[in-house]
């Protein structure tokens, strides 16, 4: 399948259902996340948002009149600034990803460009990263709605291929980020050296990560059967098998195992886990379980 045009990875009337949606951090540092402080510095972009009790040493310039005239107590304005977001798209090129029909990477693909236009309408500060065995390629910051079609070129020209090393491109990745904002991992996490490594780096950051993993059909329900060598598209490690019915009932509960024992680290971690494949269609994936997961609202 041919590497999509800007213009197909996102439709327009898909676009629309996006723009009154927001991408959450439930990682709040120092109240720096967008719709997360309560501050007593009124400024640009402010709007109130409650009162507490006035205590020594406030700042008597937000003391409430209208509540004191009323109550005959002191008590203190608090504003909700609305700050911007760091969004972090953190999307995985080995060469597993180009695996599938349709292939994996068109599907992350649009999951990402979907997250990012998301951040753009809401003035969020969005950078995509694409790696391999290391960050191979990283966009520059992209903001507002007039982005979008830079952004979408920047997505539409990534490409997957050759061998993957996840913990050794997240430690590499990670110096890239700022201590806060919200990062959203997009890959299979097939990978023979396991996540362990990479999930530590971002862990010790203290993001809001989400983990997005999205698997090919043929790899829950592979259409295989006799005897057959199989390749690794990566590393080109090579296997013969005969493949039966009993072998695929095996695969299968390796597959769940895999799938559970990932959703485990990624919990331990304090990050977010789901996993998906490509019969799903990334629309739904998007409007329904990301908002039931509450990655976005």
């Amino acid at each position: 399948m041919p590497d999509p045009t800007p213009e197909q990875l996102l439709a327009p009337d898909f676009l629309r259902r996006l723009e009154s949606l927001e991408l959450v951090s439930r990682k709040a540092r120092s109240g720096r996340m967008k719709g997360d402080r309560l501050s007593r510095q009124k400024g640009r972009g402010s709007e109130f948002a409650d009162s507490r009790p006035y205590a020594a040493g406030d700042d008597v310039r937000f003391l409430d009149w209208s509540l004191y005239a009323r109550l005959d107590r002191l008590f203190l304005r608090l504003y909700r600034e609305e700050e911007d977001l760091p969004v972090h798209l953190l999307i995985d090129l080995s060469g597993s990803m180009g695996f599938g029909s349709p292939p994996k990477m068109l599907y992350a693909k649009q999951v990402v460009a979907a997250l990012g236009f998301i951040g753009l309408v809401n003035l969020d500060r969005v950078m995509v990263v694409g790696f391999v065995d290391r960050p191979i390629v990283r966009s520059g910051v992209f903001r507002g709605r007039g982005a979008l079609p830079r952004l979408l070129e920047f997505i539409a020209g990534l490409e997957s291929g050759g061998p993957g090393d996840f913990s050794r491109a997240l430690r590499a990745a990670t110096p890239l980020l700022p201590g806060r904002g919200v990062v959203i991992l997009v890959s299979d996490f097939l990978d023979k050296g396991g996540v362990t490594g990479g999930l530590r780096s971002l862990a010790a950051r203290h993001l809001d990560v989400c983990a997005i993993q999205i698997l090919a059909v043929e790899e829950i329900e592979p259409g295989l059967s006799g005897d057959l060598k199989l390749t690794d598209v990566e590393d080109g490690d090579e296997a013969e098998v005969t493949v039966t019915a009993p072998l695929l009932h095996r695969y299968r509960h390796a597959v769940a195992a895999f799938q559970t024992d990932l959703k485990n680290q990624f919990t331990r971690c304090g990050m977010s886990f789901l996993t998906t494949d490509t019969r799903m269609p990334f629309e739904r994936l998007v409007l329904t379980t990301l908002l039931t997961r509450g990655v976005i609202r």
